[in-house]
């Protein structure tokens, strides 16, 4: 994973924004016991969220350069090519540069060569050090115009440019393009401010004889690659931005998806273990009154069966204290409204948990909501446990409420057969009938099915039909665990879907 230069420190934070120190709770926790012992041992360490001075002045120099910024791609050969046009530039505004300064401006070729050195070095400087490299170009044109000063009125004519010439013109707007690339849009604004004013001050403050100007040429070549960097540093910034909130926006909603289903199922093991561990408590609580004068050790185990129950029933609901909601009477969060409400959920939490004879009543609600659904239902529905029948409600119950969402007016056929060791689901839906709609979900539907069939020692399976539909099948143990069986398939196999 390549490190994103905006941010070489790697934390999160917005782009081009030295010293911008995240939250706490977005903080991983090793991050956050190196910063507690940094500043337990350096008492002189700058406050927490405030950029130091050298952070300051490092991202004014433009060492946080944008993602357009050189070396402008990841790719190594891409930036060779870059630093080696870069420096084709430079040469040939060396070698160029000094022969038009020596012939037209009446400069030494030594001292011409010196000038346009001075704007080469600018321009490959401007790679790494944009501020520098602008004020290196500025002093250098300057310096070279109040030279060729003293030259003009002995010069022929035609009048040669200045105080902006050619070469020098084009090395400074090169150094202009990376220092907007680079700096902030302030940066670059301040730096377009003084190279005008030193413009005005030495074109219409000391002027020249015999030239011709070339001011507010150079100003407007100047102000376009100010813009263009700008923009397009602007651009990444907010692009940059927007791709991180989008990532920890995804991965908020997955994590809240995937905490509401694990909560909502173990809530509800917590109904089914507590009725068990209930009767467990009433029953050894009653079993010395059956007995006609039941000896001590009899009352003391069945005591310890008891006080055991109890125990473990305030544990559960210790723990489901911190699961369940504030305000029961606030209906299930639902991002669709066709979406089927879970029982035990809404204006009643507290209801009995369902179970396979409430199927008939979950399928007239799907119906109700549009759908063609079928029923097919095979074998006695006896001897199931209760995590058994709650776990296959609410497969069927997740199935359905996946058609409503991605198949809109789709037919569906509910297959249950009761086998021997077990029951086995089939949900099945044709293509559907009308455009389907965008879908807010995260898709942890087909997640938590799967870990309820797991975790009773089944599995769920999920895949397209040949026709456009779609088909989840399930089978779960009849004991709700797993059995423990030789390798060989034990029992019969469950019937073909349709």
């Amino acid at each position: 994973m390549s490190a994103d230069p905006e941010n070489p420190t790697g934390r999160p934070g917005r782009p081009g924004d030295a010293g911008h120190v995240t939250s706490p709770a977005s903080r991983t926790p090793s991050e956050t016991e190196i910063e507690t012992e940094i500043e337990t041992e350096t008492e002189t360490e700058p406050v927490l969220g405030a950029p130091s001075r050298a952070a300051r002045l490092g991202a004014w120099l433009g060492e946080n350069p944008s993602p357009q910024s050189p070396p402008f791609s990841k790719y190594r050969w891409l930036r060779l090519l870059t630093y080696v046009l870069t420096s084709w530039l430079a040469l040939g505004i060396a070698l160029a540069g000094a022969e038009e300064l020596s012939i037209n401006y009446g400069f030494t070729y030594g001292v011409a060569l010196l000038s346009t050195f001075l704007q080469a070095a600018a321009v490959i400087l401007a790679l790494w050090r944009p501020v520098p490299a602008w004020t290196l170009s500025l002093t250098a044109a300057t310096a070279t115009a109040l030279l060729a000063r003293q030259n003009l009125a002995t010069l022929a004519l035609p009048s040669p440019n200045w105080p902006w010439s050619a070469p020098i013109l084009l090395a400074h707007m090169a150094v202009f393009l990376l220092l907007a690339l680079r700096v902030r849009p302030r940066s670059t604004l301040a730096a377009f401010a003084v190279t005008a004013l030193t413009t005005y001050v030495v074109e219409g403050g000391i002027g020249a004889q015999k030239y011709s100007a070339t001011g507010p040429v150079a100003l407007a070549v100047f102000a376009f690659p100010a813009v263009i960097g700008a923009a397009l540093r602007s651009r990444s910034e907010a692009r940059t931005e927007l791709v991180q909130q989008t990532t920890i926006t995804a991965e908020e909603r997955a994590r809240r998806t995937l905490l509401e289903e694990r909560s909502r199922i173990a809530r509800e093991l917590h109904d089914v273990v507590a009725h068990h561990m209930s009767v467990i408590s009433i029953q050894a609580q009653v079993a010395p009154h059956l007995v006609e004068n039941p000896s001590e050790e009899l009352k003391e185990n069945l005591a310890g069966i008891r006080n055991n129950a109890l125990e473990a029933l305030t544990e559960l609901r210790r723990v489901l204290g911190v699961l369940r909601s504030e305000s029961p009477d606030e209906p299930e969060a639902v991002e669709d409204s066709a979406r089927l409400p879970a029982p035990g959920t809404g204006p009643a939490p507290h209801a009995p948990q369902p179970d396979l004879a409430r199927l008939d009543a979950l399928l007239e609600n799907t119906r109700a909501a549009g759908l063609d659904v079928v029923k097919a239902e095979e074998g006695d529905a006896r001897g199931y446990s209760p995590g058994v029948e709650l776990s296959a409600y609410r497969i069927v119950q997740e199935a359905l409420s996946n058609v409503l969402r991605h198949a809109p007016g789709a037919k569906v056929r509910v297959d249950i057969a009761h086998l021997p060791n077990g029951i086995y689901l089939s949900v099945s839906n044709s293509r559907p009938s009308r455009p389907v709609p965008s879908s807010p979900g995260s898709g942890h539907g087909l997640l938590g099915m799967r870990e309820r069939a797991a975790m009773l020692g089944g599995q769920v399976e999920a895949k397209p039909t040949r026709h456009g539909g779609f088909l989840v099948t399930a089978f779960l143990p009849r004991g709700g665990a797993p059995e423990q069986t030789e390798p060989e398939p034990a029992g019969p196999a469950p019937p073909a879907p349709p």
